[in-house]
Formats: structure tokens, C-alpha cells, sequence
């Protein structure tokens, strides 16, 4: 890739080209939005791959969003011509989980694990605090798998039965997809070493939200080389923003102005000025969805269309509701997006039990959904003497149900 017209390098700011060309060694790039970061970590992946002829298996990308990452691969994939084949990209969890795939018999497991969600979790540790006798009541689970520091006497009680629970299943929970890749690589030398052979550079999105363990995972792949494009010694600041007004750029740069904590940089439009914005007091959340329905018919005036133009953007999926029946009593139509996750629906939720049966036999938590979809006349009484009974043979659940014997008792 070279500076030759038509080149993705044509068009880029200073700063964004100074990112995209740096050398070896790490580098900290503080973008804020609308800043052209993606077009940033696109460019340097292809410029890695095309201009210093670095094979696309040497570089690994993550991204905080399966979306995000997707996107980047087909941008990657649009600059240099061809898919990037061999290219690890993928949000933290995704690239620990490809991780533990390769090396699941390391930390006791197969390489057909199944991935705990946070029902499946606390359905688990409900029963583990009940075989332990620790009442639910008294300790949440929820709160338990927070291990928050009040509850430490009864986590450290917990835990080994929980993991080892976990271990039995064949299964991991979405925060193992973090812990386990961590030591797996600390206890694993061999592991450690292919790893950081392999990936010669590594690109971290949105580096400021990076966990304890996404942090120990970063510093143990980098290892001596430290290419990285996370905090380091170079500073590269993105702060020419194409995608907002000055007048909301000002408001946002007002707004963490007293958070003294981050390393600074101000956002400078490009773009031409457009309305200010508004500040509104309201008395509570159907008086502030009102406020906005009012607002949003004054905008369309006496047109009959143009709501597919309007979003309304709220920080929580709990605040729609307000929104929703101010809504349906003007008889406007709306679409919610991303209110209840396909995944978690509960039809779909049924159906995957069953997936993940087949996949891992010995997933209880999968049996426990599948077995009551469809209604078969089986209460909790029975699944969990059931539960007694492949406890004390030691096998799981799907094969003590297939056990006369065992449903005899």
C-alpha cells in the first residue's frame, strides 16, 4: 500500500495518518466519536498487511461488538481486495472462546463446551448454594456471582463447588471466556509461546473499557514485543469529529470537561453548524416522554409522515415504557431496537436447550429446560430426585433419565 492516488491512505487527517503509519512498538490512540477511529484500525490492518507484506494470521483485532467486528473484517477485506483469511477479529469474549476451543482439555473441559448464560449461571449456583446449605434467600445468587466483598465468607465456601459443577457440565460461564484463556496462558508456557509467535500485532477497540482480565489477556499475548495499539509510549490524539454539529460537540465537550481523570482531547467539527440543543427539566419519566411526543409533532408539523426519521434514544430498556404509551396514544407506530435479545426470547431459549443437549450430554442445565418443554407431567419434585439419583452415580442427568434403576429411586 503506498501514498499513490486512489490509496486508502488519501483523505486522512494528520493525526489519522500518523496512527495509521506508526512503527513498532505500542501506541495509544484517543478517539472520540465520529473521529474516523474504525477507518484508523482498518487502514493500519491493511497497510500492516499489504504495505509491510505482514501475514493477516499475525494480526489479531478485537472489538467490543460481534457487529463491530464484522464490519471490520469487510472493511479490511475491501482495502486489500480479499478476505483476510487467518485473521483472528472478534470481541474478547469471542477470541477466548476460540481459545478455549483449541486448548479446552487444559482447564477441564472438551472442546464442546457449553457456554453458561446468565440464567443458566444462576440456575446453577441456586442449586450448588442448595447442596451446600446456604440458603438462596438469605445470599442472592446473583449477588454471589457478583462476589461482592460482604459476601466473601460465603463465596470462597462456594466457588470450588460451583467450578467444579461447572467442570462436570462441560460447560463455562461468559465470564470464564476471560478468566480461563488468562490461565490457560499463565499456566501453559508452550501455550503462551504459540500465541505470541502467532500474533505479531494486536489492535484493542475501545481500549478504555477493557476489564482486569481482558488487561492481563492483552499484556500476555503482546508479550516483549508490545505491538500494540492500546496505552503505551506513542500518543496519537483523533480529535476532528465527521459526524457531528459544533453546537452538540460544544455541549458534550462542556459535559466532561469536569471529569479530570482522562487523558484530555477536544473534539473540533467539521461539519457546518445546526440547531442547539435543549435542556428540559421534567417531573418524572411519562412526563419527559410526553414532553418529547410534544416536541416531536411539533417538528412534523401537519405533515402525516415522517416519524421513520425521528429516534429517541434512552440509557436503559427499562425507560421505554413511558416512551411506548405516550406513543400509543397518539396512534403512532414505533419499532423498538434491541429491546429483548433474540437469544433470550424464550421460544428460542427452548430450542437451544435442545442444541445444546445434543452438542454436550452432560449440560444438566440444558436437560433441566428441555425436560419441561414440552409439558410432560415431570414437577421439580421429580427432576430433582432425579438429580439425587445422578448425583450419586456420578453421571449426568440425560443418562440417569435413561437409567431405569435410577428413575426407580
Amino acid at each position: 500500500m503506498t501514498d499513490s492516488a486512489g490509496s486508502p491512505l488519501d483523505g486522512l487527517n494528520h493525526a489519522q495518518y500518523e496512527a495509521v503509519m506508526h512503527g513498532e512498538g505500542p501506541a495509544l490512540v484517543l478517539a472520540g466519536a465520529g473521529s474516523g477511529k474504525t477507518r484508523v484500525l482498518t487502514t493500519r490492518i491493511a497497510r500492516l498487511i499489504e504495505g509491510e507484506g505482514v501475514p493477516p494470521q499475525r494480526v489479531l483485532a478485537v472489538t467490543f461488538t460481534n457487529k463491530a467486528a464484522g464490519e471490520m473484517r469487510e472493511r479490511i477485506a475491501r482495502l486489500i481486495g480479499e478476505e483476510p483469511a487467518g485473521m483472528w477479529v472478534g470481541t474478547f469474549h469471542a477470541i477466548g472462546a476460540r481459545m478455549l476451543r483449541r486448548d479446552a482439555e487444559r482447564v477441564g473441559r472438551t472442546s464442546r463446551f457449553t457456554i453458561y448464560d446468565e440464567d443458566d449461571a444462576l440456575g446453577l449456583m441456586k442449586r450448588t448454594m442448595e447442596a451446600l446449605r446456604i440458603s438462596p434467600k438469605e445470599w442472592a445468587p446473583k449477588a454471589v456471582l457478583a462476589a461482592q466483598d460482604p459476601l466473601a465468607r460465603v463465596v470462597e465456601k462456594l466457588y470450588p463447588a460451583f467450578d467444579q459443577a461447572l467442570e462436570k457440565a462441560n460447560a463455562v460461564t461468559f465470564d470464564d471466556l476471560l478468566v480461563l484463556p488468562v490461565r490457560l496462558l499463565s499456566q501453559h508456557p508452550d501455550v503462551l509461546r504459540g500465541y505470541r509467535d502467532r500474533f505479531r500485532y494486536v489492535l484493542v477497540d475501545e481500549y478504555q473499557d477493557t476489564n482486569r482480565a481482558q488487561f492481563e489477556l492483552v499484556h500476555l499475548l503482546a508479550g516483549a514485543s508490545g505491538n500494540v495499539m492500546v496505552p503505551g509510549a506513542h500518543v496519537v490524539r483523533l480529535e476532528e469529529n465527521y459526524r457531528s454539529t459544533p453546537e452538540i460537540l460544544a455541549l458534550a465537550n462542556a459535559a466532561i470537561a469536569g471529569n479530570t481523570q482522562r487523558r484530555g482531547k477536544t473534539l473540533r467539527a467539521t461539519r457546518p453548524g445546526g440547531p442547539r440543543p435543549v435542556r428540559v427539566r421534567c417531573l418524572d419519566e411519562r412526563d419527559e416522554a410526553d414532553w418529547i411526543a410534544d416536541d416531536i409533532a411539533e417538528r412534523r408539523g401537519p405533515r402525516a409522515s415522517g416519524l421513520r426519521e425521528i429516534a429517541v434514544l434512552y440509557r436503559t430498556n427499562s425507560q421505554s415504557r413511558a416512551f411506548e404509551e405516550s406513543f400509543r396514544r397518539r396512534g403512532w407506530p414505533y419499532r423498538l431496537v434491541g429491546a429483548v435479545r433474540f437469544y433470550d426470547r424464550r421460544e428460542i431459549r427452548d430450542l437451544m436447550a435442545y442444541l445444546k443437549l445434543v452438542a454436550n450430554p452432560v449440560d444438566d442445565e440444558a436437560f433441566r429446560r428441555a425436560i419441561g418443554v414440552p409439558k410432560r407431567g415431570l414437577g421439580d419434585t421429580t427432576v430433582e430426585a432425579l438429580g439425587v439419583a445422578a448425583a450419586a452415580r456420578g453421571v449426568s442427568l440425560l443418562q440417569a433419565a435413561g437409567d431405569r434403576d435410577a428413575i426407580a429411586e
